[in-house]
């Protein structure tokens, strides 16, 4: 199976003559890729179809599907960049549901020194950065960034950490910069922090320092056809709930 990060290359695949079989085209924030990765694998042992996934930062993914790119089904790592697509009628009708939450987590590398700690307006933010960086989503544009910033300012926090960021095109970018101890901190999702044995958690932040984290899914405009349907209702399913806790999401959706 093909995992992409680009929409390009499935194109690829096609036009070199690869089999013919049913392609449904998932765009999914990069937070998810373990999960998802999961259950297409599942999924496709049960079904003739092959689920082409399309992993990055939730804001490059819209503006792909905004341009043509191919989605079948589209799922955000929050609702700003689902508003975005529908304000361009881009989504199926009655097809955007919130699928699933998650956490905000500082994590550093396995064999850093640090111990863990409740996070509050009092962290050491400079002495544990020494002369290094905090590894975080771009706030700008990235999902993760965006409630990195509010929970930071939330606990008065954002004017130290501004200037020591290490600003990311993902959030898994994140995590990799502290996965290869090239930052000595990084902020990243609570499910990034459980799928690396790299890093390890130091603190999480309160629920309350930043607006929920949500994952939208909806079917892209004009892809509703009977394979993108079972698929799209698949990832609603009670065995798509067991994977997505398994790796540290929490389920919105109950079948």
């Amino acid at each position: 199976m093909k995992w992409l990060t680009t929409w390009l290359l499935p194109l690829m695949l096609i036009a070199s003559g690869a089999r013919a079989e049913e392609r449904i085209y998932l765009f999914a924030a990069a937070s998810m890729s373990n999960a998802l990765q999961t259950l297409a694998e599942r999924y496709q042992r049960q079904q003739d179809v092959r689920i082409v996934g399309s992993f990055a930062a939730s804001s490059a993914l819209a503006r792909q599907i905004s341009q043509g790119a191919p989605a079948d089904i589209y799922i955000s790592a929050n609702q700003r960049w689902m508003d975005y697509l529908e304000q361009q009628q881009q989504l199926a009708a009655g097809s955007r549901r919130t699928l699933l939450g998650n956490s905000l987590v500082l994590i550093t590398p396995q064999h850093s020194t640090l111990e863990a700690f409740q996070i509050d307006s009092h962290w050491p933010l400079a002495e544990q950065l020494g002369d290094g960086r905090l590894a975080v989503g771009d706030p700008d544009h990235v999902p993760a960034g965006r409630y990195a910033r509010q929970a930071l300012e939330t606990l008065g926090l954002w004017q130290r950490a501004a200037p020591r960021l290490a600003r990311t095109h993902n959030v898994r970018a994140a995590l990799a910069l502290v996965e290869r101890g090239e930052a000595p901190l990084g902020i990243v999702y609570g499910s990034d922090g459980l799928v690396s044995e790299k890093v390890r958690v130091l603190a999480r932040f309160p629920s309350d320092s930043h607006q929920p984290i949500e994952y939208p899914v909806a079917i892209v405009e004009g892809h509703r056809r009977p394979a993108v349907e079972a698929f799209y209702r698949y990832l609603q399913s009670a065995e798509a709930n067991k994977v997505f806790v398994q790796y540290g999401f929490s389920p919105v959706v109950q079948p």
